[in-house]
């Protein structure tokens, strides 16, 4: 059970509006709110559920009507005064939320069943988020409110969760300030550094609230009675209760009392300690979390017991967390594959400043790799669910692995033996583990030797091309080896090549028996001999130059086509312009200097025969199999400022658009409004989390119905092609499957 005392997300006034109550269910997530009357007392609680019955009641229906009229009068409730274990046993699969009133009948607080998740401010601590990584400040300001300000701008800067500081009442912590003179040595020597290096609980609530405006938590820590009530009078959203007090019952007590969450450090005590502590907790209905912690400055790694994590988690309510005190900052990383969903570390812009904390600190810098590496080691989890093949490794498994390949010629009708199939790579077709599927089908078509055999082979069922209607130009990829074939098969109006740098030295009219009534695109390779990747943008003059000097193979190759195409005037060739890095994302000072270089390699290789359109690119491209960074032509203002200044126009890809939009959080609507006028041509294909491109249509996240409308308001004769990943086998059987599905959105007047 968790009790909360603020209660403001949760309440209405009998008379507000039922539309009020339904927009204050829906932002608080509860899904329940409760009607208080004009003096504050419990009168009714209005669900969702309430608001289903309603509608479905057949009365009229009027969102401006008070929702006392529909709200439920036999509301359940507690005394403020009932003991946590006597509120528990009322909560069910029905009731997770009970208000608590006292003796006039004014609701105190809520009981909410627990969920096993702590809530501060915003920011949700739950087993499934992102680790909340807190910079622990303390005293390492040294009592400067201008050293206090940079850490907490550091810490925003490394990428923390929150900062954390400390709140000490001398007086209320240590009594009598004569009685330093019989402490111990080591006692003597924190209370003189305590003594000289506090700030004044109003610099720390202006530390406080400075963090809140730099985008973090703020979070402090009270060693006291006095220092807990200032801070809660402050209004933080929760507290951090030391190592030091995990055995102070009197200060858990009244924290637990306050309602707000609390992250509990566990160093320098015994189990039965934290047993008791837990106890305590869990009887005030506190939402709390325990932190292993070793209290040694530096502690030893061999005295830090990760293991014991799994203690506290079953201890506490399911979250748990390490506050560390070693050098460096492995151990934490290590707490995060462990299961840590909080991490605290201390932070300090100079580790020769006086006092124990500096020793055990991070610098800056080292804050910033903490927690680039924390986010990397929680994307490497994953999941345990069933393993799927991610999109690099779909990539390396055409290349590397094997198919079920034809041995000879197969005729349609006739049955797939054992000595018609053979095992090549690449792994294009079915796999070698399907043979036993394979033998002794019926072929449903003509197989050609070497031809790999296809799932459509075993069940019979494939994809026949047909007359596709669009309301705007359309076409598939195509290679050299399969334009014929395809450009029989359906009403394309475009095709588009995509070259292979091998392409390049071939000579087209080895392929074409004749003119095309077709429009041209031609997609410029991005791999070239030598492993060269295109980068028009690259830092090293020699390796640009060699993109340049290949760009300007493309556009004399795609120029030897026209003769092919009597019909196209100025054909597009879409261009990856480059920008990629390995490691991390580049800065907008580099980025601009790397923009000013594409538009420069653009300026020289330009000619009135050919438009050069530059492909709009993901967060993380695909090279070789394995993942890099990309930088340019991903962000919308960016690409829309780039187009501006030179007047070259992009394609759209859609997918590429949808992975920069679910990884830097923005709205793929506001993108595509922002980039219209500026598209030339489309790729359209799904796409799912920050990785997974070149999905099959209806196989991603993105909504083709939402979109479709914002093609049409503001790219409304862009060309399009569907860039299905392996959309070309079996005779271009994924596109057709895309064109089928992209019809339903794209026809008419929707497109």
């Amino acid at each position: 059970m968790i009790l909360d005392k603020q209660i403001f997300p949760y309440v209405v006034h009998y008379n507000d509006s039922i539309e009020y109550a339904l927009q204050k269910i829906n932002s608080n997530s509860r899904r329940i709110v409760f009607c208080l009357s004009d003096n504050g007392a419990l009168l009714a609680s209005f669900t969702d559920g309430d608001f289903r019955r309603w509608v479905l009641s057949g009365q009229d229906i009027d969102l401006s009507s008070p929702v006392h009229v529909i709200a439920n009068r036999n509301c359940f409730f507690c005394n403020e005064n009932d003991s946590p274990l006597h509120i528990s046993h009322h909560f069910s699969d029905k009731v997770s939320g009970i208000p608590l009133v006292d003796s006039a009948g004014k609701i105190s607080a809520i009981a909410w069943k627990s969920e096993g998740g702590l809530a501060f401010g915003d920011h949700l601590i739950s087993p499934d988020s992102p680790t909340f990584i807190i910079a622990e400040i303390g005293n390492n300001h040294n009592g400067c409110i201008n050293v206090a300000k940079r850490l907490v701008e550091s810490a925003a800067e490394a990428g923390a969760n929150c900062v954390k500081f400390q709140m000490r009442d001398m007086q209320c912590l240590y009594g009598d300030t004569r009685r330093v003179d019989g402490f111990d040595l080591g006692a003597e020597y924190v209370f003189d550094l305590l003594d000289r290096y506090q700030l004044s609980n109003d610099d720390i609530f202006e530390m406080l609230d400075f963090a809140a405006e730099c985008g973090l938590v703020p979070l402090c820590t009270p060693w006291d009675l006095q220092s807990l009530k200032a801070l809660d009078n402050y209004g933080v959203s929760g507290f951090k209760i030391s190592s030091a007090d995990l055995t102070n019952h009197i200060l858990l007590e009244d924290a637990a009392k306050t309602g707000k969450p609390l992250l509990v450090s566990t160093g320098m005590s015994k189990e039965i300690e934290i047993q008791e502590s837990a106890k305590l907790l869990q009887t005030y209905g506190a939402s709390f979390a325990f932190l292993q912690c070793n209290s040694a400055y530096p502690a030893p790694y061999e005295d830090v017991n990760l293991l014991y994590m799994d203690r506290l988690k079953a201890l506490s309510y399911g979250i748990v967390g390490y506050s560390g005190h070693e050098r460096g900052y492995e151990v934490c990383i290590a707490a995060v594959a462990r299961g840590a969903k909080i991490i605290e570390k201390h932070l300090t812009l100079d580790r020769d400043m006086e006092g124990n904390d500096h020793k055990v600190s991070l610098l800056p810098d080292e804050f910033a790799r903490m927690c680039s590496s924390i986010r990397n080691v929680e994307a490497a989890l994953g999941q345990s669910g069933d393993r799927v093949i991610t999109q690099g490794e779909r990539l390396n498994r055409e290349v590397l692995a094997k198919s079920l390949v034809a041995a000879k010629d197969i005729k349609l009708g006739e049955k797939i033996t054992r000595d018609k199939i053979e095992i090549f790579s690449p792994g294009k077709g079915i796999q070698p583990s399907r043979l036993k599927d394979l033998v002794n089908i019926i072929a449903s078509r003509e197989i050609k030797a070497g031809e790999p055999f296809f799932d459509s082979d075993i069940s019979g069922q494939s994809v026949a091309p047909r007359d596709y209607n669009f309301d705007r130009p359309w076409g598939v990829p195509v290679r050299y080896h399969d334009i014929l074939n395809i450009s029989k098969l359906v009403n394309l109006d475009l095709v588009e090549f995509h070259l292979s740098y091998r392409d390049l030295d071939l000579d087209p009219s080895d392929y074409f028996s004749g003119p095309l009534d077709l429009q041209l695109i031609v997609h410029s390779p991005e791999l070239f001999s030598g492993d060269h990747i295109m980068d028009l943008s690259s830092d090293n003059a020699s390796y640009r130059n060699r993109s340049i000097k290949e760009l300007k193979r493309v556009i004399d190759h795609t120029i030897n086509l026209l003769k092919f195409f009597p019909n196209v005037n100025r054909p597009l060739i879409v261009v990856n312009a480059g920008g990629f890095s390995s490691d991390s994302f580049l800065s907008k000072q580099q980025k601009d200097v790397r923009y000013s270089r594409v538009l420069e390699a653009l300026d020289q290789v330009a000619v009135d025969d050919v438009e050069i359109i530059i492909q709009t690119m993901p967060p993380f491209p695909w090279h070789f199999g394995g993942q890099r960074y990309h930088n340019l032509f991903m962000h919308p203002q960016e690409i829309h400022d780039f187009c501006n200044i030179s007047g070259h126009r992009i394609c759209l890809d859609i997918s590429h658009a949808k992975l920069f939009c679910n990884y830097f959080n923005h709205s793929l609507h506001d993108y595509i409004a922002k980039l219209g006028p500026q598209i030339a041509h489309l790729h359209i294909v799904d796409a799912a989390g920050f990785h997974e491109e070149g999905l099959q249509i209806g196989c991603g996240e993105i909504d083709f119905s939402s979109i479709c409308a914002d093609l049409n308001k503001w790219a409304p004769a862009a060309p399009f092609i569907p860039e299905i990943w392996q959309g070309h086998v079996n005779t271009g059987e994924g596109f057709w499957v895309a064109l089928d599905r992209l019809e339903r959105h794209f026809h008419g007047p929707q497109l």
